[in-house]
């Protein structure tokens, strides 16, 4: 009796990124100075860096805009009561 040949499919290439170069599209959380997650829209990624902001307020949080090439740093009322 035959065995049926097995194929493998090839994945699909990754697309790598790397934490130290900014995105070339779309808005990127910048967490203390690094590079973490990317979005498509301006208040998907301040949305998701408020939230880091509110659960860890000492972090300095800020959005990146790859289209003006310009950093936007996020301020909280929560961080204003820290000393």
């Amino acid at each position: 009796m035959k065995k049926p040949l097995l194929t493998i499919d090839e994945p699909e290439p990754k697309k790598a990124t790397r934490a130290d170069r900014p995105p070339t599209e779309g808005f990127a959380t910048i967490v203390d100075g690094h590079f973490k997650s990317e979005f498509d829209t301006a208040e998907a990624a301040e949305a998701a860096g408020r939230k880091l902001k509110s659960a860890y307020p000492y972090l300095q949080v800020e959005i990146y805009d790859s289209a003006m090439k310009v950093r936007t740093l996020l301020g909280s009322a929560a961080a204003a009561d820290i000393p």
